[in-house]
């Protein structure tokens, strides 16, 4: 097995998931902050998921459709920043995917259905069916207060406080988050080998 593919499961994960995100972060640092840097982010960012959704086909042959949708987000919302000058619309990006990825995941617990599944993929082998609709009622909630601590943040602090909270914040609620459902997951079948794989893709936008 080549070096590439031993480390796909572990170290690309967490580079294509995770490094838009923190290249967002560096590159606003880096151009001095300010609208400048902002836009200057925000162009690195756009790059820098394109450059993440090719490399997940290229080295895990999969890119799931949360991420298709984070990329398409991005680029849109990133686009009109640019356009217009106006950083409120990169800072709106968090809130709309939230809203919509909760709304996909309470309509598929409306139907019966763990679309959670579908939306990250295969990534928790043995996990049941109740194990799933019960992880994907616990995202779609998680999502909406994400979604509502966007607009507070977004609201009351400036572009530099709400990237810091935004990159560092987030992320450490949200593997909070994810450990406080392991027990549940592995009370419903997950394989407590594959653990690891549920924090190294950790939804989190």
């Amino acid at each position: 097995m080549s070096s590439a593919k031993s480390k796909a499961p572990g170290t690309w994960t967490l580079l294509i998931d995770y490094g838009p995100l923190l290249v967002f972060f560096v590159a606003y640092k880096f151009a001095g902050g300010g609208l400048g840097g902002a836009l200057t982010a925000t162009m690195a960012f756009m790059a820098a998921i394109v450059i993440s959704v090719i490399a997940g086909l290229l080295i895990l042959k999969r890119v799931p459709p949360m991420v298709w949708l984070s990329a398409i987000l991005v680029l849109g919302f990133g686009g009109v920043t640019l356009y217009l000058h106006d950083t409120r619309f990169i800072q709106m990006k968090p809130t709309v995917i939230y809203v919509l990825l909760a709304g996909i995941l309470f309509g598929g617990l409306a139907l019966g259905k763990p679309l959670l599944r579908w939306l990250v993929g295969p990534i928790f082998p043995g996990l049941t069916d109740s194990g799933w609709l019960k992880l994907s009622r616990n995202w779609a909630l998680f999502f909406l207060a994400l979604a509502g601590a966007n607009e507070v943040m977004r609201a009351t602090l400036d572009f530099d406080t709400w990237l810091t909270v935004k990159v560092w914040g987030v992320t450490i609620a949200s593997f909070i988050f994810v450990a406080a459902n392991m027990p549940m997951l592995l009370r419903h079948g997950l394989d407590p080998g594959e653990t690891t794989e549920a924090f190294e893709r950790t939804p989190v936008e």
